[in-house]
């Protein structure tokens, strides 16, 4: 079983990662292709297969070497059924990833929402450390949520567990979220929320600022945010602040609700690192419970893109492989 590989799929709406993982959780041979959304998504599982085989003959073996398949895909999921309720960006609504993916691939299959595969990434691999009680936190383009219970993901009765993007941080005059509702985390703290920040900070005064001439014309990013918060930018500082208290508030009312060992910050926000995590800390143990406070560590997650192989691969390891 030991030189047996298990297979991990990333699944986003741009492209689809692939990687061969051994029993430790290395690593062996990573790629990815493109994310075909053409006629609802109807292709995706059948270029999974074809990729799958292709990298099999690039390498010289056979389908006999792999345990399974363990594949993150974004929306909620029926986890007893392999169906994703639905994924609007991939034209996807009650749709049965599992047994499409079994039936292209005649491999096992185990499937969960892509954050939730984070999570399980992190905890194996990377910032979680072997952590069984940990949240993570992905800030990307929008907020997701990963939350593992004495190593188990919490799923939730139809399966919106984590969903931490969309708990209400803005109460009154909050802008509106791609869920229907107003003020929640992902309207201030992903990537795009950061920028909508940023953008109404500037638009309030004539204030210098490094953040002034992408505004004006240009493409204003959370990186140039961060970036010039390092450089000492006042106003760049200001929105930074407003994003860490958001955050720090929200990730405090997980922590005094489930006191992990660990809450990490993913994602494309996260890249920000040491001043992120500097500016989030002291709200946190502002508004969490102050035994929290002491317990719970905050870190910044480290694998990066591989986080939903490894947690894919974690998937098929303790799903299929214990079988």
């Amino acid at each position: 079983m030991e030189d047996k590989w298990l297979v991990g799929v990333d699944l986003g709406g741009t492209t689809i990662k692939l990687a061969f993982i051994n029993m430790y959780g290395e690593i062996l041979h990573k790629w990815e292709i493109p994310t075909d959304t053409s006629e609802q998504g109807k292709h995706i599982t059948l270029d999974i297969a074809k990729a799958i085989d292709r990298k099999l003959d690039e390498l010289g073996e056979g389908k006999a070497k792999l345990t399974g398949i363990g594949m993150g895909a974004p929306g909620p999921f029926n986890l007893a059924t392999g169906v994703v309720y639905e994924a609007v960006n991939l034209g996807w609504k009650d749709y049965p990833l599992k047994d499409r993916l079994e039936i292209e691939t005649g491999l096992p299959v185990a499937v969960d929402n892509d954050a939730n595969i984070a999570a399980l990434g992190e905890m194996w691999k990377g910032a979680g450390d072997g952590a069984k009680d940990l949240v993570c936190v992905t800030l990307g383009t929008g907020v997701g949520g990963g939350v593992i219970a004495n190593g188990d993901i919490v799923q939730g009765i139809s399966g919106a567990g984590g969903e931490i993007g969309h708990i209400t941080v803005v109460p009154e005059g909050g802008a509106p979220c791609n869920c229907g509702k107003t003020g929640c985390l992902e309207t201030v703290a992903s990537a795009t929320g950061i920028v909508r920040l940023a953008r109404e900070e500037l638009g309030a005064n004539s204030e210098e600022s490094q953040l002034r001439e992408a505004y004006n014309g240009g493409t204003l990013t959370a990186k140039h945010v961060f970036d010039a918060a390092r450089a000492g930018d006042a106003l760049a500082a200001r929105v930074v602040d407003k994003l860490s208290f958001y955050l720090g508030l929200a990730i405090a009312n997980i922590g005094s609700t489930l006191n992990p060992e660990k809450i990490v910050l993913g994602g494309g926000v996260s890249k920000a690192g040491d001043i992120l995590l500097a500016g989030v800390q002291p709200y946190f143990e502002k508004f969490t419970f102050p035994r929290v406070a002491k317990s719970t560590k905050l870190a910044i997650a480290t694998l990066g893109n591989d986080a939903g192989v490894i947690g894919g691969a974690w998937l098929v390891k303790t799903k299929i492989g214990n079988q």
